[in-house]
């Protein structure tokens, strides 16, 4: 039974329990994690530089950051040690492209996901009007799942970049005073990367999902409905002309002569005129 007659005997939402509308629902749901955990985060990192003179000292520096990851844009106040002076510290790399980017494949592939899902339910005969729904739903699946892989990667490497961009012990070699050997500068702690290593997961989820979904959606196409079509006519084509032939191996005229075709066609006559032949003594 294909996608079409369950629909029909199983009610409005039967097409949840299929691959087709299922998986569906579940693109549904992990693009919400994934713009959700990438597009919400916000992170702090914290350092502390001791001046000799300790009156300058600031052993507590926090730099806030966030998406979508200007971090050029971020900047913080750290002591210089020379009195009670002090300097505006910028941090280096613009990652807003990629991040925005995932985010961006992210929410219209939520959008499209619920799109299809409500066609599913309450709209299946417009759906599969003229093939054209099926045809349209298969390319924009081909397409979003291209799309998933490409900006997963590279949001993936926006975030290992990101990370080296804010490890402390990198933002420390960007301040003055921690360049003086008679000063000290540390480490109090980093930023928590969970939200976004989860984004980077549901990213590549999202295209094993999506890309799976390309055979069920194919299936509702007419290529795959006519290939079936053609490839089962041809079986039962071929299994009725397959006929047994008759096959006269020899055959005897009225007048007792045995006649046999040959190899090639030509036919050979022996007669048998007398009794059986007598052999001589050759002694």
């Amino acid at each position: 039974m294909d996608a079409a007659n369950q629909l029909a005997s199983g009610g409005t939402f039967q097409v949840l329990k299929l691959p087709l509308g299922f998986i569906r629902v579940l693109e549904w749901l992990f693009a919400i994690f994934a713009f959700a955990t990438c597009g919400g985060y916000s992170g702090q990192l914290r350092v502390s530089v001791d001046c000799m003179e300790k009156a300058s000292s600031n052993l507590s520096i926090g730099i806030d950051f966030a998406y979508p990851f200007r971090l050029q844009q971020v900047s913080f106040e750290a002591p210089i040690c020379e009195g009670m002076r002090r300097e505006h510290v910028f941090l280096i790399g613009d990652y807003s492209s990629s991040a925005e980017f995932f985010v961006t494949i992210a929410v219209f592939a939520f959008l499209y996901s619920l799109m299809a899902t409500i066609i599913y339910i309450f709209f299946q005969n417009k759906y599969r009007e003229n093939n054209r729904g099926p045809l349209i739903d298969f390319v924009v699946t081909v397409v979003f799942s291209f799309m998933w892989l490409v900006s997963s990667s590279a949001w993936a490497k926006a975030l290992s970049d990101v990370k080296l961009a804010t490890d402390p012990d990198e933002v420390q070699l960007l301040i003055s005073a921690c360049k003086v050997q008679t000063n000290k500068c540390g480490s109090v702690h980093g930023p928590r990367w969970s939200g976004l290593n989860t984004s980077v997961v549901f990213g590549f989820l999202n295209f094993v999902l999506w890309a799976g979904n390309i055979w069920f959606v194919f299936k509702e196409t007419g290529w795959h409905k006519g290939a079936s079509r053609f490839a089962s006519g041809a079986t039962e084509k071929q299994g009725g002309t397959f006929t047994q032939q008759p096959y006269n191996q020899a055959s005897f005229d009225q007048s007792g002569n045995y006649n046999t075709e040959g190899n090639f066609g030509q036919p050979s006559e022996y007669s048998q005129v007398g009794g059986p032949t007598s052999y001589s003594n050759q002694m």
